[in-house]
């Protein structure tokens, strides 16, 4: 199956094509930068599929990363990858980014990103699985004691091997990681 893989939860947007039966990232596109992911998304998209040479209607799924991170990143990938999946009427399944990035690591990690204001995201895992977290604190408050820390953002592979399980089931609503409130404030509520 051919599974479309994409991330806005990081100041580095992925988007990829991989297909599940050799595990192999057919297409992908990498950003880094923290904001604009709007502009590129849906073009990177397309020219992951037109560089893996499939159509859309090739495609079997949909993952997306659905944090921890900020609101307008969350939003802008979460809706997209909502909007094509159902376009298609293929399932659309969110994951969390940081669990992606931690998928495959051996022993005690901590996987931190960037969560702007001088925090960081972040979650323990041992052997891959989470056992703390998601979190944002700032770095000199976030315990790492006799961890590796990595950082990054998800890879398209990892994202779609955190949410293999759950392919063949009926997805779930995608659900955003929200771990403070948006920094948008309306206007009456500014005084």
């Amino acid at each position: 199956m051919y599974v479309l893989a994409l991330d806005t939860a990081t100041p580095a947007l992925t988007v990829g094509i991989v297909d599940t039966d050799s595990g192999v990232v057919l297409a992908r596109r990498d950003r880094v930068h923290a904001r604009g992911h709007a502009e590129v998304l849906v073009p990177y998209l397309l020219e992951c599929l037109a560089e893996a040479g499939l159509r859309r209607q090739d495609l079997g799924a949909v993952v997306v990363g659905c944090g921890p991170g900020p609101f307008t990143g969350l939003r802008v990938g979460m809706a997209t990858g909502a909007a094509f999946g159902d376009a298609l009427g293929i399932p659309v399944h969110g994951v969390c980014s940081l669990d992606a990035i931690a998928h495959g690591e051996e022993g005690d990690v901590v996987v931190v990103t960037d969560a702007r204001r001088k925090e960081v995201y972040w979650a323990r895992y041992a052997d891959g699985a989470r056992v703390e977290g998601p979190g944002v604190v700032k770095p000199a408050e976030l315990n790492t004691d006799g961890a590796r820390v990595v950082e990054g953002s998800p890879d398209p592979a990892r994202l779609v091997a955190v949410a293999e399980p759950l392919f063949g089931t009926v997805p779930r609503a995608l659900v955003p990681l929200y771990l403070r409130r948006p920094d948008a404030v309306e206007t009456a509520a500014r005084g």
